[in-house]
């Protein structure tokens, strides 16, 4: 089996929830098909470089995929054919990473920076 990395983004009008169970259904649809999720990671709602279908924010997903190719082709079928999907992409990697990636990491040192500087 190959390794993906892929990254999603769905509509500004959908909540965090319906984000979720997206992502949620992409892994049962791999895990069906004989693949594997090595993560899933929810980065939030973020602003885009651009407007897309009329959309200035997204709900942005990063998912860690060991799978066929014929899997991760069926996953993007589906996700075509989705109207809550605004772009997905989907790169062929060496390895999977699984630690944080770098969007959640800088966003956990900035919290801490924050909780360090409040004075008790």
């Amino acid at each position: 089996m190959a390794y993906y990395e892929h990254v999603l983004i769905a509509r500004q009008d959908i909540s965090p929830h319906q984000a979720e169970t997206l992502n949620e259904e992409l892994k049962t649809l791999i895990e069906s098909l004989g693949g594997h999720i090595g993560k899933i990671e929810y980065w939030g709602l973020r602003n885009l470089s651009y407007r897309i279908k009329k959309n200035r924010k997204g709900h942005y997903s990063l998912l860690a995929i060991d799978a066929p190719p014929s899997a991760v082709k069926e996953m993007e079928r589906q996700l075509s054919i989705n109207e809550d999907v605004l772009r997905f992409l989907t790169l062929k990697v060496d390895a999977l990473d699984l630690e944080l990636s770098p969007v959640l990491a800088r966003r956990d040192r900035d919290r801490e920076r924050r909780f360090e500087d409040v004075p008790v």
